[in-house]
């Protein structure tokens, strides 16, 4: 069976795949649409497991809250480049896999990667994006809020995300809470969430330091309790400056607005992933040798 351009548009409307691979599908398949489109299929899934080991480091958080503003899910997405995080098509998907994740209240990637897309399923739809777009994709990480008070709602740059659940206040506070967390990206709460193991790593490291200095064993002591109370107010949000004001703390701020920060999540992009250095100097030098 010939093989038209009515074919392969038709396929190509129906499947998102590129053009030369709706072709080549209506080619193997003689013109039969249904092969075609299984056909395309499973290639796109060859072609996603063979990306798989690719590092994604690149990509978008992706935020939505629903009508009422009493849940709200954030989503990780990752792509192997930049260009890629800002192509129209990843971001279609991105948004996919973030509404999928607020109506379907999946917890974990799996459950929301099963859930249905367009009469198939989330992870085929990221296999046939491999497939067209080339590159490795991923869906890495989800953080669900759900409250009666205010959730605090900010992406920054499509690369920082943050949700935080405010007790008391309004909507423009909580919105405030969550640019700082984004700026500061603090560690915990407040000293009571740092667990014991780590700040006795700190408190050792500083006697360790402050030993060196050969000052009397009691100004050591006042040394190092000084420093941890600053250590502790650098890595917690309550005893951070807020970003807005320094001139106060954030528990200042929520004690002046009658308010308690209950939870946070923040997302940013590639954390944790180790990336791979390019240097492109080396890579247009051997290029060159290659040639």
């Amino acid at each position: 069976m010939a093989v038209t351009a009515a074919m392969v548009k038709e396929l190509r409307e129906r499947t998102g795949a590129g053009m030369m691979e709706c072709k080549k599908a209506l080619v193997e398949t003689h013109g039969d649409m249904d092969t075609a489109i299984e056909y395309l299929r499973k290639t796109g899934l060859a072609q996603a497991d063979k990306k798989a080991s690719r590092i994604a480091a690149e990509g978008q958080v992706m935020l939505v809250s629903s009508e009422d503003h009493s849940e709200a899910v954030m989503v990780e997405i990752n792509s192997e480049t930049d260009f890629v995080a800002k192509d129209e098509n990843f971001l279609t998907f991105a948004r996919a896999v973030a509404n999928n994740a607020l109506t379907t209240a999946a917890t974990n990637v799996e459950a929301l990667m099963a859930s249905a897309l367009d009469g198939s399923s989330l992870e085929l739809a990221r296999q046939a994006l491999v497939s067209k777009i080339g590159e490795n994709i991923q869906v890495r990480r989800i953080a669900r809020l759900a409250t009666s008070g205010h959730i605090g709602a900010y992406v920054h740059g499509g690369r920082i995300g943050v949700l935080v659940e405010v007790e008391g206040g309004d909507t423009e506070l909580a919105r405030d809470i969550a640019m700082h967390i984004a700026a500061l990206n603090p560690e915990y709460i407040d000293a009571d969430d740092v667990p014991a193991d780590v700040l006795e790593k700190e408190k050792q490291f500083l006697i360790s330091q402050a030993a060196d200095s050969g000052k009397p064993a009691d100004i050591i002591e006042k040394m190092v309790t000084g420093r941890m109370r600053k250590h502790l107010a650098g890595i917690t949000l309550l005893g951070q400056p807020f970003v807005k004001d320094p001139d106060i703390t954030v528990a200042k701020l929520l004690d002046q607005k009658g308010a308690s920060v209950k939870a946070f999540t923040r997302l940013a992009v590639g954390e944790g992933i180790e990336k791979k250095e390019e240097n492109f100097a080396d890579e247009v030098m051997q290029q060159v040798k290659g040639g």
